[in-house]
């Protein structure tokens, strides 16, 4: 696998994690043990779920930031980053929020997004 792919594939995966670690503990509460738990200590849970996302993220931004040999620079690595978020999270939110919705809006401004990458890509 490349560093331009391998990259991206941390990226992904530090996302799953990011996305856990920031958003999941909101559908948690429908577990009895979970909703005992006051703020800190959920607050820990996510540290520790967001532990994992760095393992990922720091050694993806260093195989794939052009300093280090990669492909991309760092406005590239970091705009790419975002896209990421936004998929892995629309994904998230689909499959365990089903009271949430995909609307045209959100279309809109993913394709803005998506022109943002075009734009951080020319030369």
């Amino acid at each position: 696998m490349s560093k331009g792919g391998l990259a991206l594939a941390l990226l992904t995966f530090a996302n799953v994690f990011m996305t856990l670690a920031w958003y999941g503990h909101l559908r948690l509460h429908d577990y009895k043990w979970f909703s005992k738990l006051g703020l800190f200590g959920i607050i820990l849970i996510s540290w520790g779920i967001a532990f994992f996302e760095y393992c990922l993220q720091v050694p993806a931004n260093r195989i794939g930031y052009m300093g280090n040999g990669g492909p991309f620079n760092l406005w590239q690595l970091k705009v790419i980053q975002e896209v990421i978020t936004l998929v892995v999270f629309t994904g998230f939110t689909l499959l365990v929020f089903k009271n949430e919705q995909f609307r045209w809006n959100h279309a809109i401004g993913f394709v803005f997004l998506v022109l943002a990458v075009y734009f951080i890509f020319k030369k």
